[in-house]
């Protein structure tokens, strides 16, 4: 075995950028122009929320920033510490600013983990300016950030690396003597590259330690290099460190997209042969079914919706056959799913609608409830008025309502408006005789209103 020097951390760790001009990815953030490009020219940061997945750079990003603006630094991991340690770095804090010395920022990794009250003690530090905040998480933060928080920090969303940045990272590593494998002067198959490029899916931590590994397997395999030539790293090394079935029809990526646009096109224009095709093609190619299986539950809403209701329950139904049954017993479960979608008929009103929904909510922001729709469990909500004026809808013989269930800025606007095929027909002309009703309604409480 070939003597190596020891190293005092991982691969992933020694090849962290320190300078925003070495990251790779992210583009929209860091790119020439972008927001935390300017920040640095700027020189001043404010409290940030990164939400991306693994291995994308948050707390990368973090550090860059913080030495970019030569601020004190503190890294901070949410599983491992409290708010014990909160007030520890709040009370260092203090002293650097009383001393005029480096402001400090407070980087929280997983800040999501931190409950309520945990997330409450950074807000009055944060709020004085004492400390900026830049907190990392893997979840939504609408859901795992409290909102007086979330109010004072920005999120900038980080998504996965393109197997194009990795293949990137992965060939700096190899390059570089400082803190890479460049000793080694290691080559890689391109085929070995890509295969690596795409088995991290999108984490560049994943990718550097699968490249620590496989080099190591290339060196073991080869103590010296008597031909004169540099120990390569093969596909199937590469193989042999992921220890899983590289697909050769997927190994650029290039095909899986290919083939999964051909397969929801085909079921969106009502083509069983050609989705069966599809399908069956992936599935040859070693596709994860699962992933088969996710793809049509939402192709099941998002392309038919409600003009067949039923063609949810049937793409989850052949999702729980396959995990029960698995390959080769569960695959016809896709197939009939796959024939079923494409003759079901279609409909893309809950999409479109729900897309003029996103649209107003962010044109409007946080628009109140009106009053008559909140509920009134206590006297002083009575008093302010809330639910006053709300009708029962089950205490009329038609159970509808004349009332307004939008914020009067939207007061009237529809989202939903339903086709004319399959089951939507059905609740088009449901919807059309409930809107003539309650437009005769409307029209005879306008003449009594005249005429009294």
């Amino acid at each position: 075995m070939i003597a190596r020097t020891p190293r005092p951390s991982p691969l992933a760790e020694r090849m962290r950028p320190r300078r925003l001009d070495d990251f790779v990815g992210q583009q929209h953030l860091v790119g020439e122009g972008k927001f935390l490009r300017q920040l640095i020219e700027g020189g001043t940061i404010p409290s940030l929320v990164f939400w991306g997945p693994p291995g994308s750079g948050k707390t990368t990003l973090a550090t860059i920033l913080a030495h970019a603006v030569s601020a004190r630094f503190v890294f901070f991991s949410a599983v491992l510490s409290g708010v014990k340690e909160i007030r520890q770095i709040v009370e260092q804090a203090k002293i650097q600013c009383d001393q005029g010395s480096q402001p400090t920022i407070l980087f929280v990794d997983e800040i999501h983990r931190f409950n309520k009250s945990q997330q409450d003690a950074f807000l009055p530090h944060v709020e004085s300016g004492l400390l900026t905040l830049i907190g990392a998480t893997t979840e939504n933060p609408s859901f795992e950030i409290t909102a007086p928080l979330l109010s004072r920090c920005q999120v900038l969303l980080l998504a996965p690396l393109q197997p194009d940045d990795i293949a990137q990272v992965i060939r700096r590593a190899l390059a570089d003597k400082a803190d890479g494998l460049g000793e080694h002067c290691l080559r890689i198959e391109e085929e070995a590259l890509g295969l690596l490029a795409e088995a991290a899916d999108g984490d560049c931590r994943r990718a550097l330690n699968y490249l620590e590994t496989a080099a190591n397997l290339t060196l073991d395999a080869r103590p010296d290099s008597a031909d004169g030539q540099a120990p390569t790293i093969t596909a199937a090394c590469v193989g042999e460190t992921l220890q899983q079935k590289t697909l050769r029809y997927d190994a650029s990526g290039e095909e899986h997209y290919n083939l999964i646009s051909a397969l929801h096109k085909s079921l969106r224009d009502s083509d069983p042969d050609g989705a069966m095709y599809w399908l069956a093609r992936m599935l040859a190619g070693g596709e994860d079914p699962m992933y088969l299986a996710r793809r049509m539950i939402r192709f099941a809403s998002e392309d038919i919706g409600n003009a067949d209701p039923q063609a949810l329950r049937v793409a989850l139904d052949c999702r729980d056959a396959y995990h029960m049954l698995g390959s080769p017993e569960g695959d016809l479960a896709l197939i009939q799913a796959a024939a079923y979608l494409a003759t079901a008929p279609k409909s893309n009103a809950l999409y479109a609608g729900f897309a003029k929904v996103r649209a107003d909510i962010q044109r409007t922001g946080s628009l109140p409830v009106p009053l008559h729709l909140r509920n009134a469990p206590t006297a002083l909500m009575k008093d302010f008025g809330y639910g006053r004026g709300y009708q029962y809808a089950h205490d009329d013989r038609d159970a509808l309502v004349l009332q307004e269930h939008l914020p009067p800025e939207l007061a009237g606007t529809v989202y939903y408006e339903p086709t004319n095929r399959g089951y939507e027909a059905v609740i088009k002309d449901r919807l059309t005789k409930w809107k003539q009703i309650l437009k005769q309604r409307a029209q005879h409480h306008a003449h009594k209103k005249n005429t009294d």
